[in-house]
């Protein structure tokens, strides 16, 4: 078992950024484009179906906390569902609508095409990774967009399926913001299905409850103990780390932070004024109609106190007396 355990922890970042992707880039590179087969589209599914059973398992052998595994309970696994159902949904209907931006912006020619299609990729992704970083900056600090954006912060754990956990509308904004400006200046639609892949995997292993080692790479990748520190309860000492993946970006704007005040504990993810967060998909579409920032938690989610017992009634009784 710890040999399981380290290749996990050692390969498993490796396997789901890398192979993965690696994979859905040769369906599309050589299926699709090469050989004209635009079924083969729908070969992302199966693979990003292996991508959420990685990051099942590898939680399982090789996690961060083990309570964050005890899915019944947290008691969201309905609401996460739903959750991965309708981004999926989401970002195919993105893909979908590329010709129709296309044709109302036609502005093709900035794109290089020219230029191998894993280039066009790593260009897509890089641009992406600053353009949702930046959205994302922007969501901590003007209220609306946080409202909108704490849906995705008011669960008390990570783990990988909670990494498209988002309000539709704001993932909605975040695909204007990031991907938008590149289907305007021309990226392909291949590229877009790659680029939408690799997003979805990034997103897995960002908020997977798997111990990964990433070796050098640790400091500069959005993974693991840096993101743990993004979504504390600590106040405002999570307004850091906003990366997609890289923290290069955190770095040159000066919101890169690398060592908590404190350590992380599994109870120290959330909201701090929204302790009661709700757990169904409904009442999470709705939250940011209810929740005011910095006015408390809203009284449609506060737990009503527990009545006393009759031992407690007759110590108030004792104490008024007195």
């Amino acid at each position: 078992m710890p040999l399981v355990r380290a290749l996990v922890r050692y390969g498993y970042a490796t396997f789901m950024m890398l192979g993965l992707t690696a994979a859905a880039y040769w369906v599309v590179a050589d299926l699709v484009v090469a050989r004209g087969h635009t079924w083969a589209y729908l070969l992302m599914v199966p693979l990003l179906a292996v991508a959420y059973v990685v990051a099942f398992t590898a939680e399982r052998i090789a996690p961060f906390f083990d309570n964050w595994n005890d899915h019944d309970a947290h008691g969201d696994n309905t609401a996460t569902f739903f959750h991965i159902v309708v981004y999926e949904y989401q970002a195919t209907v993105g893909v979908l609508l590329i010709p129709v931006i296309c044709w109302l912006f036609p502005f093709q020619g900035l794109w290089p095409t020219e230029w191998p299609m894993w280039g066009q990729v790593l260009m897509a992704f890089v641009i992406s990774d600053f353009g949702f970083m930046a959205m994302h900056y922007i969501s901590h600090r003007y209220a609306p967009l946080w409202r909108l954006h704490a849906v995705h912060h008011g669960v008390g754990r990570l783990y990988g399926f909670n990494g498209v956990l988002r309000h539709p509308l704001h993932q909605i904004i975040d695909m204007v913001a990031a991907n938008m400006p590149l289907v305007i200046i021309g990226m392909p639609v291949p590229v877009a299905v790659v680029l939408g892949f690799l997003i979805s995997i990034t997103l897995i292993v960002q908020h997977s409850n798997v111990d990964a080692r990433l070796g050098p790479l640790q400091k500069h990748l959005a993974i693991g103990r840096i993101h743990h520190l993004h979504h504390v309860n600590w106040g405002t000492e999570g307004d850091c780390n906003f990366g997609l993946l890289l923290t290069v970006w955190d770095r040159i704007f000066g919101t890169f932070q690398e060592t908590p005040s404190r350590p992380i504990t599994a109870k120290d993810l959330g909201i701090d004024e929204v302790p009661n967060f709700p757990k169904g998909y409904v009442e999470q579409f709705l939250f940011p109609i209810f929740y005011k920032p910095g006015k408390g938690e809203p009284e449609r989610y506060a737990k009503p106190a527990a009545p006393a017992t009759p031992a407690q009634e007759a110590r108030q009784i004792v104490d008024a007396a007195e």
